[in-house]
Formats: C-alpha cells, structure tokens, sequence
C-alpha cells in the first residue's frame, strides 16, 4: 500500500519518484510480482513520511506502466490507476505499509440520469471559460473536457470528468467512495457547485472580471 495525500480516482496516470528505503522494497516486489501494483489511499490525518498517517479505506489499484531504476535504490514510475478497492484490515507496516483489501466495484443503485452527467459536462465548460475570461486568456471549456466519454463506460465518463475539474481532496475522495453511479453522479454534482461558488468569490473580492495585468 502507498498512502498518498492525494485522492487518486481510476483512469488517472501516476507519476512517482522513489527513494525512501521502505518504498524502495515496495517496489521491488512489486516488480517481481506478475502484475506489478500496489494499492493507493489517502491520507485522513497526519503525514505519512514518519509513519503515524491515518488512513482511508477506500483506494485504487496503481498498476506500474513504467518504470526507470536510476541505481542506489531510486525509482522512477509511471503509473495508471485501475480498479477501485477497499481495506478490510490494515496490517503492521513490514517495512511498508500493508492491508488485506478487496476490488469494489460500483454497486447497484438508481439509474443514472445521463442527462444529469451532461449537465455537469455544461456547468464545467461554463466554470473553465469564466476563469479564463476572467484571467484574460479566453478558454475553450470543451477541449478541456474532451475525450472524458469516449469509452462508452458511464461510470469512466465520470471518473473522467472528475479528474479534470480542480476540486480539494475530500471532494476527489467523496466521489471515489461513492457507492454507486449514481451517488457518484451527485458527489461529482456537489463538488462543482463548492467549486463555481468559491471561483465566483475569489473573482468578486478580486474587482470582477478584470483581466491580470
């Protein structure tokens, strides 16, 4: 397991760089595995470099794609997140930490109103182009969002779309844990309103939309 203080979301790349003696032999045998990955949660509380972190349960599979070893125990990875996952039970660090997990897939629940995700797709270009109208570097609101459906698959298209919009970590981990779809949808729903709201404070204490100078 790699605590991060980061909430990583499905589909999203990686990139580590590795040093600490611990994670070193994390990655080590992670090589040697078959399939070399890890599990990735986020940090409730504390800092992780010294130990003593509170961590979450809910994570996401972090499958190496690349990996340089630069010798004396540093690497450099590239990695793509997979499969969502939760910790039963988290054991002693031995010299990482390590935990009993299972893959949780996306549950059963309400049907997704695909016209809600649209709407969200809207909200976000209209976000992304207000910030950059006020900064006076016109943006183009759907080449940011751009490709975020193009698997076919509902709950990637929302994973997706999460991962382009500049939400705080507990947002990014309420619509990991999501149980469903749907709950997903709505978590995603809630966060871009938090964030529109605190872009349109931030810009009205600013003196409105005047460009930077």
């Amino acid at each position: 397991m790699f605590p991060l203080q980061v909430a990583m979301l499905p589909g999203e790349q990686l990139p580590l760089r590795i040093f600490e003696p611990r994670y070193t032999k994390l990655v080590t045998d992670c090589l040697a595995a078959d399939e070399p990955a890890f599990g990735v949660v986020l940090i409730a509380a504390g800092r992780e470099v010294g130990g003593g972190d509170i961590r979450n349960n809910v994570g996401a599979m972090a499958h190496i794609a690349e990996c340089a070893d630069f010798g004396n125990g540093r690497y450099r990875l590239n990695c793509v997140m997979g499969e969502r996952i939760r910790v039963l039970e988290w054991h002693p660090d031995d010299p990482y930490p390590r935990a009993a997990i299972e893959v949780w897939p996306d549950e059963p629940g309400e049907p997704v109103d695909v016209a809600a995700i649209r709407d969200i797709e809207d909200r976000m270009v209209g976000l992304f182009e207000r910030i950059g109208a006020a900064r006076g570097r016109p943006v183009d609101g759907r080449a940011v969002i751009a490709g975020a459906d193009a698997s076919g698959d509902v709950s990637t298209w929302v994973y997706a779309l999460a991962s382009r919009l500049p939400m705080g970590q507990a947002d990014r981990y309420a619509v990991l844990a999501a149980p469903t779809v749907a709950d997903r949808v709505a978590a995603l729903s809630d966060a871009l309103e938090t964030v529109s709201a605190m872009v349109e404070f931030q810009l009205s204490a600013g003196g409105g939309d005047q460009p930077d100078r």
